[in-house]
């Protein structure tokens, strides 16, 4: 009979460590949401590829800040749904991500491990992020605005070649 109290209080922590974890959980919406459909298209690419850079227009901006993800994330995103979405399968080069605008921009990437990078002002006030031994996989990319207002045009690039001076 003493053997099932000392059961029934495993138990109990058990429960209690199960909804501890349960609470550290992030809220739904508290992240971007990397499932959902892109906003502009889904790129499929292999190492190799070309033309490098593939690029796609969009529209920089969004009403959340990004810092919600991580302390040292930068601007404002759309969380409801990525720019655009990377399917990559890795090779023997880095890959580049990357975003061009007239205005202050910043990026958020979700890796194929499902880590989160952010980045502003890597080359001037235009935003990047380097894979040096990237994962085959998808990776999911946000273009933010640095300043909350209106959306703003910009261009994300993908290459795996490093710019200059950042070899």
């Amino acid at each position: 009979m003493n053997r099932l109290i000392p059961l029934a209080v495993l138990g109990a922590v058990l429960a209690g460590g199960a909804l501890a974890q349960q609470a550290k959980q992030p809220t739904q919406g508290a992240l971007p949401d990397w499932r959902a459909e892109p906003r502009y298209t889904t790129l499929n690419l292999r190492a190799g590829f070309e033309p490098d850079p593939r690029e796609v227009r969009v529209e920089a901006g969004g009403d959340r800040e990004a810092t919600a993800i991580r302390p040292e994330c930068a601007g404002w995103i759309d969380f409801s749904r990525p720019d655009v979405d990377l399917n990559y399968e890795s090779g023997q080069y880095p890959l580049v991500i990357s975003a061009v605008s007239s205005v202050d921009t910043t990026i958020v990437v979700n890796d194929a491990d499902g880590n989160w990078h952010c980045n502003d002002d890597w080359d001037g006030l235009n935003p990047g992020v380097v894979f040096r031994s990237p994962k085959s996989g998808n990776y999911n990319i946000w273009v933010g605005t640095f300043e909350r207002g209106r959306p703003q045009q910009a261009t994300v690039r993908v290459s795996e070649v490093l710019p200059q001076g950042r070899r």
